[in-house]
């Protein structure tokens, strides 16, 4: 039997999923993002404004578009988790600050997130899919891959009766739609699934090499970013197949040995890896915004409060799922988007709350922080199962001393440094 491999992308997910609440909105420019959703608050005001009936959560669909809060009104420090097609086109976009999208696309809806029913809805279609295609491997909260190859009716048109029953039964689930690449690998069957969006199936098989993947733009291949698509365009290379077309040696001498060799896998569709039922995390991290600009002086308190919480939150996300981590590491993003990040590796594995903020800490002093912060992050990598450690190798902040530079390897220039920044 071939190999076949599935991408299955569900359609305008987080939209898709508020559309099941409010299908009054379908097909308008609509956006989600800032606050989380709080659940009574729409309800709440619904009360308010309509006092003559009772509102509860099953009159949802019945709210009048014009009650629901626009992007122009917005005001904050929010951004966007994602925006729907019609909003798209007046160049609005995920990550994009609420304020700047406003000026772009001010009649557009705006909708706090709600994480916890995303989430239930992507339990919900993955299951689907274990059921019928056991194979599966999560890749975030609205895609996965899934390996048909053994599967009744897997190879079946080249994957497609497969594909049909997986969308008919997420459909009849959850109510929402999916699109499915199938191909003879990960990496073809990712691009295969944009082919036919919304609700497609689209089917590669090795012989579409050169008439469905070659005229593609480079940037189609999942690691392919930005800055190597423009260096690949600086040599006249604007195509999978002119990729394709390029000597590997040359590649490699312009790209880097292991870089430019994958370039060359990869332009050719050659994939081997496999379809990986569970993964392990590599990291685990905490961040938030903050509702105003802060700086590392004059809001000391307030910073350190807010990082010794986030210090505290994924030390407990590691204890809850059992993991421990020996590099960690800061994220910020300053008040002109700038973001950077820093990190520093301990001798022994911890998942100590009080280990993970003295690191952190260190970061901190690797950092210019004479401009002011607009979000904050801790992170804890390089993971393993706490109970895979030999004894000697985990660590708490009572067995290290009170001197944070003894905690990590020393970091040049920075030897002397203790003490909180804040």
């Amino acid at each position: 039997m071939s190999r076949r491999i599935a991408h299955l992308d569900m359609d305008a997910f987080y939209a898709s999923v508020e559309w099941l609440r409010y299908p009054q909105l379908k097909g308008l420019p609509m956006v989600i993002g800032g606050s989380r959703r709080r659940e009574d608050d729409l309800i709440a005001r619904l009360n308010e404004a309509f006092p003559e009936r009772e509102w509860t959560a099953e009159h949802l669909a019945e709210i009048p578009v014009e009650f629901f809060p626009l992007l122009q009104d917005y005001v904050g420090r929010g951004v966007i988790t994602t925006a729907t097609y019609p909003a798209r086109q007046f160049g609005v976009g995920s990550a994009m600050g609420l304020m700047k999208a406003a000026k772009l696309c001010p009649q557009a809806i705006l909708l706090p997130v709600d994480f916890d029913q995303y989430r239930r809805y992507s339990r919900m279609f993955k299951q689907v899919i274990r059921d019928i295609a056991p194979v599966m491997e999560d890749r975030g909260v609205d895609e996965v891959y899934i390996d048909f190859t053994d599967v009744p009716g897997g190879q079946r048109e080249g994957g497609r009766v497969l594909a049909r029953l997986i969308q008919k039964g997420i459909a009849n689930v959850t109510g929402l739609t999916c699109s499915i690449g199938v191909a003879p690998n990960k990496l073809i069957a990712k691009m295969a699934s944009e082919f036919n969006k919304p609700n497609g199936i689209s089917i590669v098989h090795e012989s579409d090499l050169e008439t469905r993947i070659w005229p593609l733009p480079c940037r189609k291949i999942n690691g392919i970013g930005p800055k190597a698509d423009a260096k690949l365009q600086g040599y006249g290379i604007h195509t999978i197949g002119e990729l394709a077309a390029r000597d590997r040696t040359w590649l490699v001498a312009n790209f880097g040995k292991a870089y430019g060799a994958w370039l060359n896998e990869a332009s050719h569709g050659r994939d081997s890896r496999p379809v990986v039922v569970e993964s392990e995390p590599v990291s685990m991290s905490r961040e938030t915004t903050f509702d105003r600009d802060l700086h590392a002086v004059h809001d000391r308190a307030t910073l350190g409060a807010i990082f010794t919480r986030l210090c505290e939150q994924v030390a407990g996300d590691l204890a809850a799922k059992g993991y421990v981590g020996k590099t960690i590491g800061i994220k910020l993003r300053f008040d002109d988007f700038k973001i950077v990040t820093r990190d520093q590796s301990i001798d022994a594995y911890t998942s100590d709350a009080k280990l993970i903020r003295r690191v952190a800490g260190l970061c901190l002093k690797r950092a210019d922080l004479s401009r002011r912060l607009r979000l904050l992050g801790v992170r804890v990598g390089s993971l393993v199962k706490a109970d895979a450690i030999p004894d000697g190798l985990a660590q708490n902040a009572s067995s290290t001393g009170a001197d944070p530079a003894l905690l990590a390897n020393r970091t040049r220039g920075h030897d002397t440094l203790t003490g909180d920044l804040f």
